[in-house]
């Protein structure tokens, strides 16, 4: 290995930075050359590519987004458009990528590996925290902490006015934000994808929580809840009990901006340390993740196919701790 490609494929997330900060500093303590691909899988199609040294990535590792800017390319799933990357990356003579992103992100980097045979390591970057062979992924404690401060917030107005707040925060597949977001806030109510949301039973439940005389009510909306978000669950809840004072926020791209966390900097600082040696050790095709604090590999086959499941008990946690 002598010289090296970091991309951002997909959407940013917090940490990203400083992912692609240890990527090229780990291979500059290896005295590798490292080259950075500008708009992902666009970029490589592109020739957006471009050596970056050591002081080239001074100042990233506090700071939101990617440096290396990020995109989704169509052009990248057609056997044309992965045929432009390939002829790039033999111009620049990289002996591998690194792919920072999610479950898009390694579908494609597997088939071009299986195509080309040019070795690919992924790094899990994704508020979603939705991947497979990892506890955390880069940008998921961030994101939390950007929904608990709004929420936070949003629970003064609500207690000052009696009001009833049905907050939609991201997870089109996925309650792993809206779950323990809502447990940090102590939600009335949490409705995910995974669960079926009963709107009678959510009825129920703040009428208990009224005549309990709460003085505010918050319920976390994942944006894949099955019945459509917030809009749609405050209009039933509406329909069925127009007395309630209640609002609507949907945070939305909020959660993916912002200063990363201590734990998201150090997450991304481990993966993309692993990430490089992971290649010169001779691994391909696999994703870096962190279980019970040391580092795994995992498949990228496995990785996209194997959704990590949400823990239960937490739900149950936030029933328990709601009332």
């Amino acid at each position: 290995m002598k010289k090296i490609g970091v991309l951002t494929s997909g959407g940013d997330a917090p940490g990203m930075n400083a992912a692609i900060r240890a990527v090229v500093r780990t291979c500059a303590y290896n005295n590798i050359q490292s080259y950075g691909i500008c708009e992902g899988y666009k970029g490589l199609i592109n020739g957006k590519i471009h050596p970056i040294e050591s002081r080239g990535v001074s100042n990233i590792i506090q700071r939101g987004g990617t440096i290396l800017k990020s995109s989704r390319s169509e052009e990248f799933y057609t056997p044309e458009g992965r045929k432009k990357a390939f002829k790039n990356i033999l111009q620049h003579d990289l002996d591998g990528i690194i792919a920072i992103g999610g479950d898009g992100t390694f579908s494609g980097a597997a088939i071009f590996n299986k195509e080309f045979n040019i070795p690919f390591v992924g790094i899990p970057g994704t508020i979603d925290n939705d991947l497979f062979g990892t506890d955390f992924t880069i940008g998921y404690d961030t994101a939390l902490n950007t929904v608990v401060e709004a929420v936070d917030k949003i629970r003064d107005t609500a207690s000052s006015h009696n009001r009833l707040f049905i907050v939609e925060v991201m997870g089109r597949d996925a309650g792993f934000i809206a779950l323990r977001s809502g447990i940090g806030v102590g939600a009335e109510a949490i409705l995910i994808p995974e669960e079926t949301t009963y709107i009678n039973q959510l009825i129920d439940k703040l009428e208990g929580d009224r005549n309990g005389r709460k003085s505010s009510m918050i319920v976390i909306v994942a944006e894949g809840d099955e019945l459509g978000g917030a809009y749609e669950v405050a209009k039933k809840v509406t329909e069925k009990c127009p007395k309630y004072d209640s609002r609507v926020t949907v945070l939305g791209h909020i959660q993916r901006g912002g200063n990363p966390t201590a734990m998201d900097r150090v997450l991304a600082s481990r993966m993309g340390n692993a990430a490089v040696n992971s290649l010169l050790e001779g691994k391909s095709n696999v994703m870096i993740g962190i279980v019970n604090k040391e580092v795994i590999y995992t498949s990228f086959e496995n990785a996209i196919k194997h959704h990590d499941k949400l823990n239960m008990n937490l739900m149950n946690l936030a029933e328990v701790l709601s009332c």
